[in-house]
């Protein structure tokens, strides 16, 4: 049994390392939608520690994705040094900031906006849970379009762009890289960055499972009184939760940024929290290969389902919208998957237990 693990780990481990070079040939869009695959990956387990974990249901969790990107776009692009004179007077040649700072500020910041929504919904559960997290996901959303004046910070709707791509050990991630004989795509360069966070993500977020903490969040998700009543001091385990989730969404944040070049206030908007949401449920909530499945799944259906609405479009001599045909073809799967699975589609075995026990009695 154990042999037949080791074999499958590793054939898995070849897939992924082999998969980009297999999509390049069919051209590198297939590749960016792996890419964004993968940053989904890492969203969902990061909402898992707070909704997952700690049964904290959060829709604003797309704020901590935009706060990363922006703190990337802002230390690695012209847009500060030409908004502050005084900055650019510090730095003529213009503010372009290593990865090893930007990484941490990134993580950090997102950190401490999640410990700020944390604080005060520490006596809120469920519906009145859901509202605050949602409205702090459109707060942050409405100030990254407004704060282009009376200083232009974020520039407003028009996003900010000529961000630099990413740079360590120096390989530009940017450019294409020959090795062996095999030509690597930038796209692909980011695909093994980002397969490398999401595998030190996953074992950050099994370790925290199996740690005392993970069993606190997991006490305080079942029975927060009777958690309480154990000794467990569920305000500061609460605030943890928020504050590693929102880690990895600002991880995540400024690994877009990079990606893409450019980021605006559309990006971030109220449906993105709320796939996420779904990802983390459709997948199997709390269940780390579920939401794993559940992101990869979400993230790349809407592009495979432009193959599927653009005939359809056809049928009805263009009088629908392939973009809204998408929408409904997704949200048509999302209803199927609930009503046959409604734990998701690779429930957590305990969860699983736990119900037929109950069932039995």
């Amino acid at each position: 049994m154990k042999q037949n693990k080791i074999v499958v780990f590793l054939v898995a481990a070849v897939a992924l390392l082999v998969l980009p070079l297999i999509l390049q040939s069919f051209g590198n869009a297939w590749v960016r939608i792996a890419d964004m695959a993968l940053l989904y990956v890492l969203l969902a387990l990061g909402l898992n520690i707070v909704v997952g974990y700690a049964g904290l249901l959060d829709l604003g969790y797309v704020a901590f994705f935009a706060v990363g990107a922006y703190m990337y776009a802002l230390l690695a692009s012209p847009h500060l040094t030409e908004a502050f004179p005084a900055l650019a007077a510090m730095f003529p040649s213009g503010l372009h900031m290593p990865l090893w700072v930007i990484i941490p500020a990134g993580a950090g910041l997102a950190g401490l906006f999640g410990i700020l929504l944390g604080a005060p919904t520490l006596k809120l559960r469920g519906d009145y849970l859901a509202i605050v997290t949602l409205g702090f996901g459109e707060i942050i959303r409405v100030f990254l379009n407004n704060l282009d004046h009376p200083i232009n910070i974020t520039n407003g709707p028009k996003g900010i762009n000529q961000i630099d791509s990413l740079k360590f050990f120096g390989l530009n991630l940017g450019k294409p890289v020959t090795f062996m004989g095999f030509e690597f795509a930038s796209v692909s360069l980011y695909y093994y960055l980002f397969l490398a966070l999401v595998l030190a993500s996953v074992l950050i977020s099994h370790r925290m499972q199996m740690s005392r903490i993970g069993r606190a969040w997991m006490a305080i998700r079942e029975d927060e009184i009777a958690a309480k009543a154990m000794g467990i001091n569920t305000r500061n385990m609460k605030l943890l939760a928020f504050g590693m989730g929102a880690t990895f969404g600002g991880v995540s944040g400024v690994m877009f940024g990079a990606f893409q070049g450019f980021v605006s206030p559309e990006s971030f908007s109220l449906m993105e929290s709320i796939m996420i949401v779904a990802m983390v449920v459709l997948g199997g909530i709390g269940h780390l290969p579920g939401v794993i499945l559940g992101a990869v799944l979400l993230s790349a259906l809407p592009e495979v389902l432009r193959y599927v609405a653009g005939p359809l479009q056809s049928m009805t001599d263009g009088r629908l919208d392939s973009a809204i045909l998408r929408q409904l073809l997704i949200a048509l799967a999302m209803i199927i998957i609930m009503l046959m699975r409604p734990r998701g589609l690779w429930p957590a075995p305990e969860h699983g237990k736990s119900l037929q026990g109950k069932q039995g009695t």
